[in-house]
């Protein structure tokens, strides 16, 4: 029988919402830091099969997920391109060699998931050996867009400066960037199905700091080259995420980019996003992760309101509108799971 995560984001009948979280293994859960600390660095948890398997499967040992979500990091492309990934402490990731001019873009190259991204699918094909059929498995890449943010700005950006002077002054430059990124993103998507993913996601982070005509040409264009070169029928049928934070002006346009379901952050309201992409796509979200800091009298009453607000039937996969933060309390993440446990049949009868 199909999960109802996969028949939900096919906006295919459920007895109950389905659940998941970004970022959802992760430093709140303190099994997580256990295997971190053991691993001595964050890209060496990457990096490590089992440990990956490990940490993906944790967040489904504690709490009744309806998916697990491979554990990896958007910028393995990149640093797959030469560009030397490390993960400074206080200042997040950081490249020790950023794009600077055309000729670093000029001598990009596509890598190989098989080789110099092995330690992807090597880690998808344990996860599915270990996961079984307990639930389905989420495979995902950062956009090409965000991805291209991130290689020129040399790390995390709050203005997004160079990048966007690079889109602006050299267009074709950018272009030539987005291009091998969008190839290398679905490469690396059908090695991860062919490894044995049952759903992929597109985290497009950056894309909502663009103004509409630039989001457009420079960041969906790029996710719909993705999305054209996914062989998402391999086994079966394999549905495809695509989330933009800030996005929920161009929700219209992302749902004719061809992805399954969009991903929604806590900005737009659902119920009027449903509205106003009717049954092209599925949607998957949509609670501000700070509500987690609440008690979780108020987080189960938050929740409540956005099943309500969706309405009744298929199409709804629940989610955070963005990333669980590390020093959220585990036990606030189950009143939320838990909640969408109770409330979420009663809009499902038929």
């Amino acid at each position: 029988m199909t999960h109802c995560f996969i028949r939900a984001l096919l906006r295919q009948p459920v007895d109950r919402t389905p659940v998941w979280m970004m970022r959802q293994a992760g430093r709140y859960l303190p099994e997580y830091r256990k295997v971190r600390e053991q691993a001595g660095s964050f890209m060496n948890l990457c990096t490590t099969p089992d440990l990956a398997c490990e940490v993906t499967l944790q967040p489904l040992d504690r709490y009744r997920l309806d998916a697990a979500i491979l554990f990896s990091d958007i910028l393995t492309i990149p640093d797959a391109m030469g560009l030397g990934l490390e993960f400074v402490e206080g200042e997040g990731p950081r490249f020790r060699n950023p794009i600077q001019g055309a000729a670093d873009i000029h001598r990009l190259g596509v890598p190989d998931p098989e080789a110099e991204l092995a330690y992807v699918p090597a880690a998808v094909r344990l996860i599915k050996q270990r996961l079984g059929d307990r639930a389905p498995l989420i495979g995902f890449s950062g956009s090409p867009w965000t991805l291209a943010t991130y290689m020129v700005e040399g790390g995390s950006s709050r203005e997004f400066r160079k990048v966007k002077c690079l889109m602006y002054e050299e267009p074709a430059l950018m272009h030539e960037l987005l291009s091998k990124l969008a190839d290398a993103v679905a490469l690396y998507l059908n090695a991860q199905i062919a490894a044995g993913v049952d759903a992929v996601m597109v985290f497009d982070t950056w894309g909502g700091n663009l103004d509409t005509e630039h989001y457009l040409e420079f960041s969906l264009r790029y996710a719909e080259r993705v999305r054209q070169q996914l062989r998402l029928t391999e086994r079966g049928r394999i549905p495809a995420i695509f989330f933009t934070k800030g996005g929920g002006q161009w929700l219209e346009a992302m749902a004719d980019a061809g992805y399954d379901a969009l991903g929604l952050d806590w900005t737009t309201d659902i119920g009027s996003a449903r509205q106003r992409v009717g049954d092209r796509v599925a949607l998957q979200g949509n609670l501000d992760p700070v509500a987690l800091y609440a008690k979780p009298e108020v987080i189960r009453g938050e929740v409540r309101k956005i099943l309500e607000r969706y309405g009744t039937g298929s199409g709804h996969v629940f989610n955070l509108g963005h990333g669980v933060t590390p020093d959220i309390k585990p036990d606030h993440v189950g009143a939320m799971i838990e909640a969408v446990h109770e409330f979420s049949p009663a809009f499902h009868r038929t």
